[in-house]
């Protein structure tokens, strides 16, 4: 009996899968007769070659949306039949407004115009539609996202700028584009397995499940489950740009695509943060602590303010002067800016509210102002990805205090040439007695660390990227 259902179920199986094939064939030819009839001839008689990048929050201020604008840049002087298009969900401003916001955050000065595909459910790659499967529902919502961008606009060249991989195959497969992609941060690591398995508590494994068994095993299974996934939509790119060392290394053990991998620094803009003078400090009654990164989750302003409290009630530094400290970042969206009012919140029970400022979605001039007048910089993220504000903070003269993870310790933070460039913590008293250290060294030997960080941070010039970026990208454009 076994034996005669199997035959019928094999051919049906058969039948349905010829079915899918050739629908979503059909599904190919539509979209590209739909490119044929969308796209129109330049002056010259040719048809520009369409370059997308898939950036659905391309206006906000991070070190990813400085990527995505030096990468067009650097496309728009290197090849002249092309048009750059950007996806995006900020439908709250106009191009003109996005494209001066590029300018005024991040002195970056396109040469020709962009046009701007805008999307109108952006919302489903938002993370608080999905209390729970969080990265699984994103990344669902992602390919809803991905096929409103390409039916509103097929490209030849695809290139996923914000880490949304399972777009990569809706545009190769049925779009018929290359593809390429730039990872800032994996979606998933073996860091992340590593701490569901080990039942450590973080921000993104809350407290009920470290405390269950059960639900630890549970949440480890669907780990394992969309790391498989990733890794398969992942692989499916032409080109695959990686930022730093380690996720180099998450990239490689999840797509094993290594053949067409290869790190591209992202672009700092160190030499505008170089032209301030750096001259030996003078006697001063404040000193302030500056620390530049997106209000969101992982990058930990928690323990930086926690961390500076102790470091003011303990009164490490005598009758040093007073201290100071300055939260620079970008607000996306509500949720960073209730963020931001608990972070507020925090200062007043711990007491520390006149010594911490927030500057928020501040211009470019602002920024740099800030951190030629800190003696330290900060940064608390635990695995950082690269760490473009540590950059940034140790080319404009501070002495950098980051996570002794990720991108800082294995890319940034490191001696140079023989000579120490910065420091390193990971908790909360590790941070307070570095900073008292560093406050405490004598100025002649923190103007020596400044010098040795600034000499370092040549290799994440925007000239390095745009260099690394063009032979990455060149097997697209064949």
């Amino acid at each position: 009996m076994l034996c005669s259902l199997l035959i019928p179920a094999l051919f049906l199986s058969g039948i349905l899968c010829v079915c899918l094939v050739v629908l979503l064939w059909g599904i190919r030819l539509w979209i590209q007769q739909r490119k044929n009839q969308l796209i129109s001839a330049g002056k010259d008689g040719k048809r520009p070659l369409l370059v997308a990048f898939f950036h659905p929050y391309c206006n906000a201020g991070g070190g990813g949306e400085r990527v995505l604008w030096c990468a067009i840049r650097t496309l728009q002087k290197k090849y002249r039949n092309i048009t750059c298009v950007v996806y995006t969900g900020d439908r709250d401003a106009t191009a003109e407004e996005i494209v001066e916001g590029a300018f005024r955050r991040f002195n970056i000065k396109l040469t020709h115009p962009v046009k701007f595909v805008f999307l109108e459910n952006r919302y489903l790659v938002e993370a608080s539609l999905y209390p729970h499967f969080t990265l699984l529902g994103q990344s669902l919502g992602s390919v809803f996202l991905g096929w409103e961008a390409l039916l509103k606009c097929v490209p030849d060249i695809y290139i996923d700028s914000m880490g949304y991989a399972f777009t990569l195959p809706l545009f190769k497969y049925l779009g018929g584009c290359c593809v390429g992609c730039y990872v800032h941060y994996p979606t998933i690591s073996t860091d992340m397995l590593s701490v569901v398995r080990n039942q450590d508590t973080r921000f993104n494994n809350a407290a009920f499940i470290t405390n269950s068994p059960l639900f630890s095993k549970f949440k480890l299974a669907y780990y394992y489950f969309f790391a498989l996934m990733y890794g398969l939509v992942g692989s499916c790119s032409d080109v695959i740009m990686v930022n730093s060392s380690w996720t180099l290394n998450h990239i490689l053990s999840l797509w094993r695509a290594g053949a067409c991998t290869s790190v591209v620094y992202p672009p700092c803009d160190v030499q505008t943060f170089l032209d301030i003078p750096l001259e030996e400090e003078k006697s001063t009654t404040e000193y302030s602590i500056v620390s530049v990164s997106q209000f969101r989750p992982e990058k930990d302003h928690p323990l930086q303010i926690r961390a500076f409290a102790k470091l003011l009630k303990e009164k490490r530094l005598g009758q040093q002067p007073s201290l100071k400290l300055i939260l620079i970042g970008g607000c996306r969206n509500q949720q960073d800016e209730e963020r931001v009012k608990n972070l507020k919140r925090l200062c007043e029970d711990l007491g520390v509210s006149e010594n911490v400022t927030f500057r928020i979605n501040v211009p470019f001039e602002e920024l740099k102002r800030h951190l030629a007048e800190a003696t330290i910089g900060l940064h608390t993220m635990w695995n950082e990805h690269f760490g473009i504000g540590v950059v940034e903070c140790m080319a404009a003269g501070t002495v950098i205090l980051a996570h002794n993870s990720g991108g800082p310790k294995l890319d940034i933070v490191v001696p140079y040439e023989g000579c120490i460039t910065g420091f390193l913590a990971e908790n909360e008293d590790n941070y307070a007695d570095m900073m008292a250290y560093i406050l405490t060294l004598s100025p002649e030997k923190r103007l020596e660390i400044r010098e040795n960080a600034r000499r370092s941070v040549h290799r994440f010039s925007d000239q390095h990227f745009e260099e690394t970026f063009l032979l990455s990208v060149e097997p697209l454009f064949k």
